[in-house]
């Protein structure tokens, strides 16, 4: 029998935190007598951060939740500032800077580029695995001084993020814009042929309660809700969006409620 997840460790030096973090999630550290093929993925703890890395002969390579380096680096650098199409669609314009809540962190992307483009960002994000990503990947971040004071606006969250939003809701609590990009279901056709898609979907399967999750985003947006959608993939529910931006693999459907002042 294949399960899901255990916890390997790849350097002596973080055993601490290994044995921490298969107590905190409730899984299994690797000994030296484990099969590691009888999981699919591995959360790997490195010298270099932690990483989840699937098992098997034709498995893509690991990935974590990096801030300092590599593509999203480049972003930062030369994504296009407040004309990328997810800073149009969440609202930004000169002198408007929304609070965002993003309530599907995942590995943080897209959450960072809105923090650094000056946004205030609160991520909710639902899997312990995943949470145990960013979180990993926001501490390494708060030690880089070229990206500190961006990751200083990400404050995150690990909890389901329908009830945290409801409980929000009931509370009386709002955010400008909730911005919701749930995992779409598979598709051999589709683009989740990518590596993190091949490497993460094991771990938190398909979002079948989008609808729901839309619900609750509407439920505590107080000026819009910004829905990340395959290109050619229908809308959530029978609810209509007031506009939508497509680009060339993905679209923002827009739910506006009043206008960002």
């Amino acid at each position: 029998m294949t399960h899901p997840v255990a916890i390997e460790l790849l350097s002596p030096l973080y055993a601490d935190q290994a044995e921490a973090l298969s107590n905190e999630l409730e899984l299994p550290l690797l000994d030296e007598a484990s099969n590691r093929d009888d999981y699919e993925v591995l959360l790997q703890v490195t010298d270099s951060g932690v990483q989840l890395q699937a098992t098997g002969k034709k498995a893509p390579g690991a990935i974590r939740a990096e801030f300092v380096s590599g593509a999203t680096a480049h972003r930062r650098k030369f994504g296009g500032g407040i004309g990328q199409m997810i800073a149009k669609a969440v609202g930004l314009r000169s002198g408007i800077r929304p609070q965002v809540l993003d309530v599907t962190a995942g590995l943080g992307k897209d959450a960072f580029v809105l923090a650094t483009l000056g946004c205030e960002m609160t991520l909710v994000e639902r899997s312990p695995v995943i949470h145990a990503l960013l979180r990993d990947g926001l501490a390494r971040a708060a030690q880089d001084f070229e990206v500190s004071e961006i990751v200083s606006r990400m404050l995150l969250h690990h909890a389901n993020s329908i009830e945290w939003m409801q409980e929000q809701a009931t509370s009386g609590e709002r955010y400008q814009v909730v911005y919701v990009d749930p995992m779409f279901p598979h598709n051999d056709k589709s683009a989740l042929v990518k590596k993190e898609m091949r490497v993460i979907r094991p771990v938190v399967g398909d979002d079948t309660d989008a609808e729901q999750l839309l619900d609750a985003a509407l439920s505590i947006a107080e000026n819009r809700v910004v829905v990340k959608r395959p290109r050619k993939a229908p809308t959530i529910g029978e609810r209509a969006p007031s506009y939508q931006l497509e680009g060339k693999s993905s679209r923002y459907d827009i739910y506006t409620l009043k206008k960002l002042a």
